[in-house]
C-alpha cells in the first residue's frame, strides 16, 4: 500500500527522506538542543522500521487485517467502516496531490469540529507525505494568520461552516495556494469544495512510504502562557503514544466505543478520540453539541466504554449522573490540567468509575505520567508509564528525595522539538524534557502534582501552591470552578488570590467569603488561605478546557 520515495536528503536518524520539501527539518532545534530519544521501553517500540507511514499503520492496515467492516467513526446518524473511512481518506489525498500540486513535506491546515471529514483530511495529508497543522475550530483570523506563516501552510482545508476566519486569514497571508471546504458529514451540498474535487477520483491511493523519522505534525499549544509555541512530531512518535498509554494503561480493545471532547487539534484529542481507538480497530463516536449533558447523553445512548476530558467536566458531570444511563462506562481519562482528588471522589462515588488521571503535553504529544484500575492512588497523578522514565529535580539538576517537589524531567520515544523557537532551550536540558510542572514524588514512587512552577506563590518568604489551594476549595459545597493566583501586594510580595464560580450565582457575600477562608484554614496551614476572593460567572479557558491563569493574572 506505500511505495518508497526516499530523497538524497537525510531525517536525523540517517536514512534517506520521503520530503521534497525540507523547510521545516531546518528549523528544527540543533540536535544538541534535542532530548534523548529512548525506544527500547517497550517490545513495541523497538520494532519499528526505518521508513513507515502513521497513515497505512492506523487505517490502511485494520482494512487488511480484516476490521474493513467495522465501525471506525460515528457522527449523529452516519457512521464510516474503516473501508469508507480509507477510500474517502484515499480520494482526499489524490486531490492533495493531482489538484493542489501537494509537495511531500508540504503543510496542510486542517479547520474544523471532530468530525469524520476531518479524521479523513488528517489521515490523507499523512498519506500524501505531508505534514498536518490541525487547529482549534474556535480560533479567529489573527491566530489562524500567526500559524500560516510559522508552519509555512500553503493547502488548507475547512468546514465550510468556519470559512470566514480562514478565508481572511488566507487573504492577509498571501500564503495559502489552495483553499477548499468541506462539509461536516463528507457530503457534497452544493457549497462544499472538496467532496466536489473527490468525485471521480479513484479510491485507491499508494501511500508515500515516508521515513519514520520524516515528520507527519506540527500541534501547536494552546497558548495558556502567551503565544503558542509550534511542537514537531515525526510518524514514529504518533506510532509511539499509541503502543503506550492505550495499550498499557487504557487498555484498549476491539469492542471498545470511545469519545470525548477535547478536539484533534489538542493532541490529548488527537490520541484518545482518533489514534488510539484505531490502533486496536475500536470505534469512536463524536458529537456536534457541547457541554456535560451533552457528553452524557452520548454515553448513554451509544453504550460508550471509554471517555477523555478535562478535570471540570467530569466535576460537572458528578451532579447530573441520577439522569443517564452510563453502565457501559468503564474508563474515564482526564487530562489537560491535573485532576483534584475531590473531582476524582466525587465521580467515583456518583459512578463506580475511577478516572485516570493522566499528564501529557503538546511537547511530548500525549501522556507519559499515569495509572490505571487498582493502581490508582486519588491525588496522584501516577507512575512513568511504560515507554517512559521520569524524575524530580531542583534547580541545580540534583534528584530530589521522595517527599521533596521540584521540577519533574521526562524522557521517552517522544520529545520537545519546537519550531523555529528560543523556548527549547528552557524545555530540554541534559537530554531531558521539562514540561514546567512542580512534582513530588512519595515513597512508592507514585508522583504527585504541586504546581505549575509560574503557578507558585511566593508569599511573605512562604511557597504556596495555588492547587493546592484550589483542591480545598473545590471540596466546599459551595464552589463549582475555582482558579488561585498571585496578586501583587506591598507587604507581603503577593498575597494569595482565588477567583470563584459559585454553584449559586447569587450567593457571593462578605460573609461566605469569611467562611471559605476559614475553610481553607481548617484544611491546610493557614497561612495558603485566600487573602483575596473575587466571584465571577466564569473563568477564562482555553478551547480545550484548561484555566488560563495568566489572564488571571494581568487582571
Amino acid at each position: 500500500m506505500s511505495k518508497n520515495n526516499p530523497q538524497s536528503n537525510k531525517v536525523p536518524g540517517g536514512v534517506p527522506s520521503a520530503h521534497v520539501d525540507t523547510s521545516i527539518k531546518d528549523l528544527l532545534p540543533d540536535p544538541s538542543q534535542l532530548p534523548e530519544f529512548d525506544f527500547t521501553g517497550t517490545p513495541e517500540l523497538a520494532k519499528y522500521p526505518d521508513y513507515l507511514n502513521a497513515a497505512s499503520e492506523l487505517l490502511d492496515a485494520n482494512v487488511e487485517n480484516g476490521f474493513g467492516n467495522r465501525i471506525a467513526i460515528s457522527y449523529e446518524q452516519k457512521s464510516w467502516t474503516y473501508k469508507q473511512l480509507l477510500e474517502l481518506s484515499n480520494q482526499i489525498a489524490r486531490v492533495l496531490v493531482e489538484d493542489c500540486k501537494l509537495q511531500t513535506g508540504g503543510r496542510v491546515l486542517l479547520r474544523s469540529g471532530n468530525t469524520p471529514m476531518l479524521v479523513a483530511c488528517w489521515f490523507a495529508v499523512l498519506k500524501a507525505g505531508g505534514i498536518c497543522v490541525t487547529t482549534m475550530p474556535l480560533l479567529r483570523s489573527r491566530e489562524l494568520e500567526f500559524i500560516i506563516e510559522k508552519a509555512g501552510v500553503s493547502v488548507a482545508l475547512s468546514d465550510i461552516e468556519l470559512q470566514d476566519d480562514i478565508r481572511e486569514a488566507s487573504e492577509k497571508t498571501g500564503r495559502i495556494q489552495h483553499l477548499h471546504y468541506f462539509s461536516k458529514m463528507g457530503e457534497n451540498d452544493n457549497n462544499s469544495t472538496l467532496e466536489k474535487l473527490c468525485e471521480g477520483k479513484s479510491s485507491s491511493f499508494e501511500n508515500i512510504l515516508t521515513a519514520a523519522d520524516d515528520i507527519a505534525l506540527i500541534a501547536f499549544t494552546s497558548g495558556t502562557t502567551g503565544n503558542p509555541k509550534g511542537t514537531v512530531h515525526y510518524h514514529r512518535d504518533i506510532l509511539a503514544i499509541t503502543d503506550c498509554f492505550p495499550r498499557y494503561v487504557g487498555k484498549i480493545s476491539p469492542d471498545d466505543v470511545i469519545t470525548g471532547t477535547p478536539p484533534l487539534a489538542f493532541t490529548f484529542g488527537l490520541g484518545g478520540v482518533t489514534l488510539f481507538p484505531m490502533r486496536f480497530g475500536a470505534s469512536t463516536r463524536f458529537f456536534p453539541a457541547s457541554g456535560p449533558e451533552a457528553l452524557f447523553d452520548t454515553i448513554s445512548r451509544y453504550s460508550v466504554t471509554q471517555v477523555y476530558t478535562a478535570p471540570t467536566a467530569f466535576r460537572a458531570m458528578s451532579n447530573l449522573v441520577g439522569k443517564y444511563d452510563l453502565s457501559s462506562l468503564r474508563q474515564g481519562i482526564s487530562a489537560g490540567e491535573t485532576l483534584p482528588k475531590a473531582t476524582w471522589e466525587a465521580f467515583h462515588e456518583a459512578t463506580g468509575v475511577k478516572i485516570i488521571d493522566g499528564l501529557g503535553s503538546t511537547e511530548m504529544l500525549h501522556i507519559f505520567v499515569s495509572a490505571s484500575g487498582d493502581k490508582i492512588k486519588p491525588g496522584f497523578t501516577g507512575v512513568p508509564i511504560p515507554g517512559y522514565k521520569a524524575k524530580i529535580v531542583d534547580e541545580l539538576g540534583n534528584e530530589c528525595s521522595s517527599g521533596t517537589p521540584g521540577l519533574l524531567a521526562v524522557k521517552g520515544p517522544t520529545g520537545c522539538r519546537y519550531l523555529d523557537d528560543p523556548r527549547q532551550e528552557n524545555y530540554v536540558k541534559d537530554g531531558w524534557n521539562f514540561p514546567g510542572d512542580v512534582y513530588e514524588k512519595d515513597s512508592e514512587g507514585y508522583y504527585k502534582y504541586v504546581a505549575r512552577a509560574d503557578d507558585m506563590i511566593i508569599s511573605s518568604g512562604y511557597n504556596i501552591s495555588g492547587p493546592e489551594v484550589e483542591n480545598v476549595l473545590l471540596e466546599n459545597p459551595n464552589v463549582l470552578e475555582c482558579a488561585v493566583v498571585a496578586e501583587p501586594d506591598p507587604d507581603r510580595t503577593n498575597i494569595v488570590k482565588a477567583y470563584i464560580v459559585l454553584r449559586d450565582s447569587g450567593q457571593g457575600s462578605p460573609e461566605l467569603t469569611e467562611k471559605l477562608q476559614n475553610y481553607v484554614k481548617e484544611k491546610i496551614a493557614p497561612y495558603k488561605y485566600p487573602r483575596a476572593i473575587e466571584y465571577t460567572e466564569e473563568l477564562p479557558k482555553t478551547a480545550t478546557g484548561k484555566l488560563q491563569r495568566f489572564r488571571l493574572r494581568e487582571r
